[in-house]
């Protein structure tokens, strides 16, 4: 029970907030027509039920003119059924599409605000695979909940109506056992219920390991999932590497675990099943069981037996709503529980930057970046390095260097104000532009014109300044190809990556450039040519480099060393280094 009212508190959580979003007019109208025609398909079954009487009594009767009657208003009442039945299906669609959307809205904001996606991924991620939380678990958290809720709405429904006409039906055929009436007010109530309840605990205590078993199936599906798009997008370093046995002896493995689940679903399935399958055929022949001596015995009529196993079949199938939808219980349930991980995977995020004990990026009113008792940790806490009165000056063009691990990337990442882990602060001037180049850029799936403007809008760069910056970096093959649309990570070679990662700086002329080795996949002629296009073409641009190769020394002003200092390194002048 405690398990029901956390589940149905996370289900409000998450569901609540569509009811009472900009969308809510909307939502709550659909829903309520959902619901109306609901209702009136219950009323609907109703008047079914006692059409089941008058019908068969007139067949039993023999009565012509009343079966004629009865044919023409059965097919009334079909037409409206299916009516309903089209609406309803109709607007529960339009209703489910529309609360996808402000879902999946709402989702990507709060995962691709201000970085939190990176926090999340640094914390552990307890939301595994985001992208299937996203795209498949709001899909069928909406279509399930509804399923689930109008289902259950309409048994407690359907129920009310029709204990009132089995309880009424119980008082004209009572109890018949060994030739004597037995009288037991609602008896057919009351056996429904038993039926009912009996055959929802063996329910439950059969599938309740379903629970677990589909949670365990989505992430070992979503995870089988993300290793075939990794081994897809680095094809190139497999082949090259002759890798395919071990990947796709990997890629097995990890399948190995979506079968091995798979079967442990397929054999509690089969006994979910086996009861179900009992226990609803029983449930055909169980009313007549009790009503059939009553029959026997001339105290009802054809049509009244015939009521009476309908509105005892209405009856069960209310009582037994927990039996029939206990598999999409089971998966609905694990839904929720994904999309509640992955909303707390978000807040954690969210947490972690509003906390005092991190690094924080400030903006400041000079033209200089300072480092102000800037201490960068890694995620566990273990010091990595340190800068305090550190300054990146005004149209100053600067050289990092250190040994690989000393943490010069981290470093960018912590001015960038992505990196959390540490304390100090970060005073970045009030408005200034920064970008971060990183040795393979990122470019998304799109136009080339949209790739190379990113992360601005296609929109506001002309077609002909592209091109132009295109050629500029040894790119003039490119300026033809603006409108093709391609995965340029994996159409082109890093080199050319580098080259479209500079035309992308030239274009949006930041303040601050920092390159984190974003030239070193070129040959240094060309690494130099591009290094004095940027000085040329973006003047007022304060560069940051992080490099090895010491050709890069002639395009800076000034040299800076990361050098070990006890447990961490510090940030020191080249000159200071060296005198140390």
């Amino acid at each position: 029970m405690k398990n029901i009212r956390s589940t149905l508190a996370t289900v409000w959580r998450i569901a609540s907030p569509y009811f009472n979003s900009d969308d809510k007019w909307a939502g709550r109208g659909l829903l309520a027509a959902v619901v109306i025609i609901e209702l009136a398909s219950v009323f609907l079954t109703v008047l079914f039920n006692r059409w089941n009487n008058v019908f068969y009594n007139a067949l039993q009767e023999r009565d012509q003119a009343v079966f004629t009657y009865q044919i023409g208003y059965f097919c009334v009442l079909a037409a409206f059924w299916i009516g309903l039945k089209v609406y309803q299906l109709y607007l529960n669609q339009w209703l489910q599409i529309r609360w996808r959307r402000w879902m999946t809205t709402r989702y990507l904001g709060g995962w691709l605000h201000d970085a939190n996606h990176y926090r999340m991924q640094l914390l552990g991620d307890a939301a595994d695979n985001p992208d299937q939380r996203i795209a498949d678990d709001t899909q069928r958290f909406v279509e399930q909940t509804l399923t689930l809720g109008i289902g259950l709405l309409s048994a407690v429904v359907t129920l009310a109506s029709f204990v009132f006409i089995l309880w009424g039906l119980s008082n004209q055929a009572p109890l018949h056992l060994f030739g004597k009436d037995i009288a037991i007010p609602g008896y057919l109530v009351l056996g429904a219920l038993v039926y009912a309840i009996l055959g929802t605990v063996l329910t439950h205590v059969i599938g309740r390991p379903l629970v677990d078993l589909n949670f365990r199936q989505q992430r070992f599906e979503a995870d089988f999932r993300f290793n075939l798009v990794r081994t897809r997008e680095n094809a190139e370093q497999i082949a090259l590497l002759h890798g395919e046995p071990a990947e796709r002896t990997r890629l097995l493995d990890r399948f190995g675990f979506v079968v091995g689940n798979w079967l442990d679903i397929m054999q509690r399935t089969k006994k979910l099943t086996a009861f179900t399958a009992t226990y609803s055929q029983a449930a055909v022949i169980f009313p007549y069981v009790l009503i059939a001596p009553a029959y026997f015995a001339n105290k009802i009529q054809l049509g009244g037996m015939m009521q009476t196993a309908s509105a005892f079949s209405s009856v069960q199938d209310s009582l037994s709503f927990f039996i029939t939808a206990y598999r999409t219980l089971a998966e609905w349930q694990s839904v929720v529980a994904r999309l509640d991980g992955f909303e707390n995977s978000i807040r954690g995020g969210d947490a972690l930057a509003q906390r005092q004990d991190i690094i924080h990026v400030k903006p400041s009113g000079g033209d200089t970046i300072d480092l102000d008792d800037l201490l960068v940790t890694l995620p566990d806490g273990k010091p990595l390095l340190a800068a305090d009165g550190f300054s990146v000056r005004d149209n100053e063009r600067t050289l990092v260097t250190g040994p690989s691990g000393a943490g010069k990337s981290t470093l960018f990442r912590a001015v960038a104000g992505i990196w959390p882990f540490g304390r100090g602060a970060v005073q970045v001037p009030a408005n200034a532009s920064l970008m971060m180049l990183p040795q393979r850029p990122y470019l998304p799936i799109g136009s080339l014109h949209d790739a190379v403007v990113y992360p601005g809008q296609a929109a506001s760069y002309d077609a002909g300044r592209v091109r132009e910056v295109l050629t500029a970096v040894g790119l003039p093959q490119l300026a033809t190809r603006l409108q093709e649309e391609a995965h340029w990570n994996r159409m082109l070679s890093l080199g050319e990556q580098q080259r479209l990662g500079i035309a992308r700086a030239l274009l949006h002329a930041p303040k601050f450039l920092f390159l984190d080795e974003a030239t070193a996949s070129l040959d240094e002629p060309s690494e130099a040519a591009l290094y004095r296009l940027i000085a040329e073409k973006l003047p007022g641009t304060t560069v940051v480099s992080i490099g090895h190769r010491t050709t890069l020394d002639a395009f800076h002003q000034r040299n800076v060393s990361l050098v070990r200092d006890g447990d961490r390194f510090s940030l020191r002048d080249k000159v200071e280094a060296a005198a140390s």
